[in-house]
C-alpha cells in the first residue's frame, strides 16, 4: 500500500501495476502465457483453450505493447491493442510507430428468449457496467445497438482523448471478451449482466478493431477459409473447361463418322 494505492508485481513482466484500475492487455497476455508455461494453475484433464491471438508479447514499461512484435525469426506490426496489422515478415521488418486503435466494436448475442428485450434497459446496463466493473468514461461508450438477439457496443477513444493512466479501450475490451466467455481476469467475481431484473446470459463475442491508419495486410493474407473457396472454384471451373472439351471431341467424332457413312451409301448406290 502507497498513499492508499495497492501495488502489485505483473506475473510474466515483473512490472509494478496498480491493483485499483485495470492492468495493461500486453501485461495480462504475458502473464497468461506465462501462467501456461509454468503449470501454475491446475486444469481438468479434459480441458482445452482458444490460443488464436494468444502470443508473448514484448511490452513496454509503461505496459504498452511496442509495435514490433516476434516469435523467434517470424515477426509483425501490431496497434495499440496488440493486434496484428501487417503481414508476417522476417526479423528485418520495421514497424515505425505504434498505430493507435481509436474504435472497438464488440458484438455479441444473448441466449434464446421467448420476447426480446426493452432497447433501452439493456443499454442502460451496458453502460452501467463497463464504467463500474472496468472504470470506462462513459463518453468512450458511443453506441449500445439491440438488434435481438444481437448486442453491438461500440468503444471509441482518439490518444487524445485518453487521460494519463486512464483507462484504455482496448484493455476494456480483452477484460470484457474474458468476462463473457467465462474466463474473468476478476477472481471470483464474474460478469453479471441484469436486464430489468433478469439476469442476461451473453454468447459468441467478437471483437473488431478500427485504427487510425488502415492495416497493411497483402493477399497473401487471405484465411484459409476463403483460400479454400477460390480453390473450389478454380476447379469447377478447370473441370466445366474439361468437358466441354471432351463434348466437343465427341461430337466431332460422331460428325466425322456419319459423313464417311454417307460417302460408304453414295459409293454403293453409283456402284
Amino acid at each position: 500500500m502507497d498513499n492508499g494505492r495497492c501495488w502489485c508485481d505483473a506475473i510474466g513482466s515483473g512490472a509494478t501495476v496498480d491493483c485499483t484500475t485495470l492492468t495493461s492487455k500486453c501485461l495480462l497476455m504475458k502473464a497468461e502465457v506465462m501462467g501456461s508455461k509454468s503449470g501454475r494453475r491446475e486444469k481438468p484433464k479434459d480441458a482445452f483453450k482458444d490460443t488464436d491471438g494468444l502470443y508473448d508479447p514484448e511490452c513496454e514499461n509503461t505496459g504498452a505493447f511496442k509495435a514490433k512484435q516476434c516469435n523467434g525469426t517470424t515477426c509483425w506490426c501490431v496497434n495499440t491493442a496488440g493486434v496484428r496489422r501487417t503481414d508476417k515478415h522476417d526479423a528485418d521488418l520495421k514497424c515505425n510507430q505504434l498505430v493507435r486503435t481509436t474504435w472497438i466494436i464488440i458484438e455479441m448475442k444473448h441466449a434464446e428468449r421467448n420476447a426480446p428485450l426493452n432497447a433501452e434497459s439493456l443499454r442502460k446496463a451496458f453502460m452501467d457496467t463497463i464504467t463500474s466493473r472496468y472504470l470506462l468514461d462513459g463518453r468512450y461508450i458511443t453506441n449500445v445497438v439491440y438488434e435481438n438477439p444481437y448486442i453491438t457496443i461500440d468503444l471509441k477513444q482518439n490518444s487524445s482523448d485518453k487521460s494519463s493512466g486512464g483507462v484504455d479501450i482496448a484493455d476494456v475490451a480483452y477484460y470484457f471478451e474474458k468476462d463473457v466467455k467465462g474466463d474473468s481476469i476478476f477472481h471470483n467475481n464474474g460478469l453479471n449482466v441484469s436486464i430489468d431484473n433478469e439476469a442476461l446470459k451473453l454468447e459468441e463475442p467478437v471483437v473488431y478493431y478500427v485504427d487510425e491508419i488502415a492495416p497493411e495486410f497483402s493477399m497473401k493474407s487471405l484465411t484459409p477459409g476463403l483460400i479454400a473457396v477460390i480453390v473450389v472454384v478454380v476447379i469447377a471451373i478447370v473441370a466445366a473447361i474439361v468437358i466441354l472439351v471432351l463434348t466437343r471431341r465427341r461430337k466431332g467424332k460422331y460428325v466425322k463418322a456419319e459423313v464417311k457413312e454417307m460417302n460408304e451409301m453414295r459409293r454403293g448406290l453409283n456402284a
